[in-house]
């Protein structure tokens, strides 16, 4: 690594701190050119080391990381601190994580795709590491004894020779004069204490009683409320307006058109209202008579659109990838298994909607905002208002949830007009409506697949068609169909089938497609899974003992580590559920498996349900994923918890239904989330691991609809192929 000197004295004036102390900065990969870590009270600003992360332990010995990655219930702010702390030595209760705002010394900002713990793990060791090393030379020189005779212990450096103390606080300033170590020692697993441990959320008190600030907590002298309401339909636009009953209305202060800002995250138009609360506001904007121009999208229907997604994959399609020789393989085989399956679109609908607070002057923008990409809103914004991104200030709140919706900056974009307009601080906070009917939405899709089974049983070909609009369609409306990123998890698949070809089938967009939980493994997963159990059947084998025969027949040394670890998260399934003596369950009860690998980790789910009729209930769930090292058990557990609901949902019920080019759904009566009472048991296991961490938010969604699929067809012999398996009347 290489070690170059950050100013001190300025990061702590940006921060807003006052104190001294010990900060050592941290560039971690794929946010910044390279790795390395400096800690100096020198002010070479035209070094070229670039940090992106902050540890800084003042005079009082308080330990604070400065992280740009948003927290949002995914327990970044607990993990995080977790990893730094166990190689500091440190008292776990003085180890904090401090939000960043919007700054470009932190790199890239976006939080999701479960990567920040994949990516801040090594670095924030090494940090905590290379912090206890200059701690304890600090208290070396202090004491002048070697360094060996010392050693750091719950946020103390002791002298081994007459066991004296120093706090950590005591030694942070001299040690800020203390190079930083090239390359910190670590710890061995075995040594942790932290890392791995069940902790709590270091915050859960505060979240408990309502005190962290959220993007609808934010208050400020002065602060007007702003309630919005849009075109049903993508591309429309505004014809007329009455607004003559609304401002009559006591404490509504003005009604004002927001015209589209033709970039990926900016508004698509629509009406406000201000007034002196929400409430009121969301009165008002009942009262305005809005004549619409629905635009090109007016016809849009999702059930005749998911029909012509069918024909489209059930149909030669454009060629993406293949190996091997697909048609030869169909042409020798015994059997040919085929099958279609579909997903509908889907909403984000995060507890908290969306909201912000924007103050916009002639010479200031200053924006908080619940988001998961400060930098988009600054992007955004400065485009709208040309000035620069980077004069655009952002402050991140708590997220209450995001899944991906929050990565977008419409309502950010709609606040700051508005307030540019009245010339005050402006809440927009979008009513559960606006946000079920206005949003970026998971991609409606539809797979076919194919399968040749030769004379000794084996999958010799695989034909995979999948029709999709693509999130690239936000971009590039001109975009028709996926492409060979959006259909790489098909010829990655770790089953060994030598012989394969992905296609991809039109499918052009006709409202906002958004990044979403999983994103495209949820397609995979399902088809995947749900097929694999299909083969099993056709081949009178029951599943595991198929899918280890799929997984053994790829024998391409460079997936050798995915077959191993899915057919180990595979094997733990198994044994956790006791599959084998699943033919003891009662004659309306049965349970399927499905395994998926995504966002580099191994997720298998079991899944026991009991069907009576229609009726659908999932008794219990055995959930068990190989992410790598653990940070927090806890928070892991909960993770896993959360998939299982989320992909519960959108398998049984949950869909987005456009008609006449405008979303049906409207509020949680028909667009349901689970109830606490159709909670199943949910048994999460996780697999001891040496690897590096990788995801964990993502992954555990993409298994279970397949999982409940084949429990339901062991239970009832009725096969679901298309999600969700019951969608609520619209």
């Amino acid at each position: 690594m290489t070690l170059l000197n950050i100013s001190r004295r300025n990061f702590l004036k940006s921060s807003g701190l006052v104190t001294g102390g010990l900060v050592i900065g941290v560039a971690i990969p794929s946010l910044a050119p390279h790795h390395a870590f400096a800690s100096s009270t020198s002010d070479d600003e035209n070094s070229a080391f670039n940090p992106n992360a902050f540890i800084h332990i003042n005079e009082q010995g308080d330990t604070l990381i400065y992280c740009g990655r948003s927290e949002m219930g995914q327990g970044i702010s607990t993990a995080l601190p977790s990893a730094v702390a166990d190689e500091l030595e440190a008292d776990w209760s003085r180890v904090t994580v401090k939000q960043a705002d919007a700054d470009a010394k932190f790199g890239s900002q976006a939080t999701g795709g479960s990567a920040s713990i994949r990516m801040m793990y090594i670095p924030m060791r090494e940090a905590g590491a290379a912090a206890k090393e200059m701690l304890i030379l600090a208290a070396a020189k202090v004491w002048k004894v070697s360094a060996d005779d010392c050693m750091a212990q719950n946020h103390f450096v002791i002298n081994k020779i007459n066991q004296q103390k120093l706090g950590y606080g005591e030694l942070a300033t001299l040690a800020a004069n203390i190079p930083a170590p090239e390359k910190p020692t670590l710890k061995n697993k075995d040594n942790f204490k932290y890392i791995g441990k069940a902790l709590a959320r270091h915050n859960q008190t505060d979240i408990v009683e309502g005190k962290l600030t959220y993007g609808v907590d934010t208050k400020m002298p002065g602060l007007k409320y702003a309630a919005m309401t849009h075109c049903p339909v993508l591309g429309g636009s505004i014809k007329s307006v009455d607004k003559a009953k609304a401002l009559t209305m006591k404490g509504v202060i003005d009604v004002i058109e927001i015209p589209r800002f033709n970039v990926p995250f900016g508004s698509i138009g629509g009406v406000a209202v201000v007034a002196d609360n929400t409430w009121t506001a969301q009165q008002a904007l009942k009262q305005i008579n809005i004549e619409w121009d629905l635009g090109e999208n007016q016809s849009y229907n999702t059930k005749t659109y998911k029909q012509q997604l069918v024909k489209n994959v059930e149909q030669k399609a454009k060629l993406i990838d293949e190996r091997g020789d697909v048609d030869k393989a169909f042409k020798d085989a015994d059997k040919i298994v085929k099958a279609t399956y579909t997903g509908g679109h889907i909403s984000h609908s995060p507890m908290e909607p969306n909201a912000s607070v924007a103050w916009v002057t002639k010479d200031r923008c200053e924006i908080w905002a619940a988001t998961q990409s400060p930098k988009d809103i600054q992007k955004t914004l400065g485009g709208y208002f040309k000035r620069e991104p980077t004069d655009i200030i952002v402050h991140v709140t708590m997220l209450g949830g995001a899944f991906g919706r929050k990565f977008k900056c419409d309502y950010v974009h709609e606040a700051a007009v508005i307030s540019e307009k009245i010339n005050a601080p402006v809440q927009l906070t979008w009513s559960r409506e606006e946000d079920t009917r206005t949003g970026f939405y998971h991609s409606i899709n539809a797979q076919h697949i194919e399968a040749s089974i030769d004379k000794e049983g084996n999958v010799s070909g695989w034909l995979h068609r999948a029709a999709f609009p693509p999130i690239s369609s936000l971009f590039d409306p001109s975009v028709d169909r996926a492409g060979k990123g959006e259909l790489s998890e098909i010829s990655t698949h770790a089953f060994g089938i030598a012989n394969l070809r992905s296609e991809s089938g039109e499918a052009k967009a006709h409202t906002r497609i958004g990044w979403y939980r999983a994103v495209y493994a949820l397609f995979y997963g399902f088809s995947y899974g749900t097929f694999a159990d299909e083969l099993a059947i056709s081949a009178k084998q029951d599943t595991f003992t198929f899918l280890n025969k799929l997984y053994d027949n790829n024998k391409n040394s460079e997936q050798a580590e995915l077959v191993k670890r899915s057919k180990g998260v595979l094997a733990m399934a198994v044994e956790k559920s006791q599959w084998f003596k699943r033919d003891k369950l009662p004659k309306n009860q049965g349970m399927g498996i499905a395994v998926h690998h995504s966002f580099q980790s191994y997720v298998a789910m079991a899944v026991h349900v009991e069907v009576n009729g229609d009726d659908i209930k999932v008794l219990e769930v055995d959930c068990v994923i190989d992410c790598g090292q653990i940070l927090n058990v806890d928070g892991a557990t909960a993770q896993m918890e959360g998939a299982v609901v989320m992909a519960m949902a959108l398998a049984l019920r949950t869909e987005i239904v456009f008609e006449n080019g405008a979303v049906v759904n409207s509020n949680f009566h028909n667009y349901p989330v689970l109830r606490i009472n159709e909670m199943p048991q949910v048994n999460v296991h996780i697999v001891e691991s040496d690897h590096k961490p990788t995801g964990l938010g993502e992954p555990g969604l993409a298994p279970f609809p397949a999982a409940l699929s084949n429990a339901v067809f062991a239970a009832s012999g009725k096969r679901y192929r298309d999600l969700p398996f019951q969608p609520i009347s619209t």
